[in-house]
């Protein structure tokens, strides 16, 4: 799977806090807007299409059930 999508933590604002603070909602930028939330922009990460949920939010399902990535060599490794 390729981590083709970009997402972003959904923000709201916290009156008591005086800030944003995290909904605990990681998404689409189109489904973070459509529900009246802030976008995190130094949030900026990519998953697979296939991890986004109908109302563009990632399925913490998907994350639990995929694969561990595999290992990943330093750079420069002759195995490169």
């Amino acid at each position: 799977m390729k981590n083709d999508t970009a997402v972003f933590a959904a923000m709201r604002f916290d009156a008591v806090a005086g800030k944003n603070v995290w909904t605990g909602l990681t998404g689409t930028r189109q489904a973070i807007r459509r529900d009246g939330y802030c976008i995190d922009p130094l949030s900026l990460n990519f998953c697979p299409h296939q991890w986004i949920d109908s109302q563009g939010y990632v399925d913490l399902e998907f994350i639990r059930d995929a694969p561990a990535e595999a290992d990943v060599l330093p750079h420069g490794d002759p195995m490169l």
